[in-house]
């Protein structure tokens, strides 16, 4: 069952949304406190943009909401193998060292509706969304930031995303840092249409 084009709308961020984030818990403190204290400002600020979907009967519930913002995914320093593999499709490649993308900032589920597949069509909707004909902009990847939790982890990658660096080793030297809270992971979109 598809809950959320049949239960539920899509709504943009807005000062009535805003205040039922005060009650939206998704199992994450950093989270509900994004949603709750600062998508507003981020959004004020055209940093990012937060939408989410509420039940069509209950219009004050919301299911899950997502953070999307403009970004780059940059293969500059990347080991020539990984590089490779990342642009093999792509025509051109030899003029670009960045990459349009959109980062996924952040996305969550209610803690009412974990477990009912919420959180991977709310990721298919966010792939379909940026590659239907409405788009005002193309992009060829979805980025994400996933926290450094296997859980969180496996779930990008049983949804079709890769981890950018080969190795947790490679990307806290890249990124020189040891102590990694995130993995950047995308997904070519250019996959949705069998390619």
């Amino acid at each position: 069952m598809d809950t959320l084009s049949e239960k539920c709308d899509l709504i943009a961020l807005n000062e009535e949304i805003i205040k039922l984030f005060s009650e939206f818990k998704c199992s994450n403190e950093d989270l509900d406190d994004f949603f709750a204290n600062e998508s507003y400002d981020y959004q004020k600020q055209l940093i990012g943009k937060t939408y989410c979907f509420v039940l069509k009967e209950s219009p004050n519930v919301i299911v899950c909401a997502f953070t999307v913002s403009n970004a780059g995914m940059s293969v500059r320093n990347l080991p020539n193998s990984r590089k490779k593999k990342i642009i093999k499709n792509i025509p051109c490649r030899k003029h670009f060292n960045n990459y349009p993308a959109v980062l996924i900032g952040r996305i969550g589920v209610s803690e009412s509706y974990k477990k009912q597949n919420i959180g991977t069509e709310l990721l298919f909707f966010i792939k379909s969304w940026f590659i239907s004909p409405d788009n005002k902009t193309s992009c060829r990847f979805i980025a994400v930031d996933a926290y450094n939790e296997l859980g969180v982890l496996k779930f990008y990658e049983k949804n079709g995303f890769k981890y950018l660096f080969s190795s947790l080793e490679q990307e806290r030297e890249e990124m020189r840092n040891n102590d990694l809270n995130t993995r950047y992971m995308y997904f070519d979109l250019i996959e949705l249409f069998g390619l």
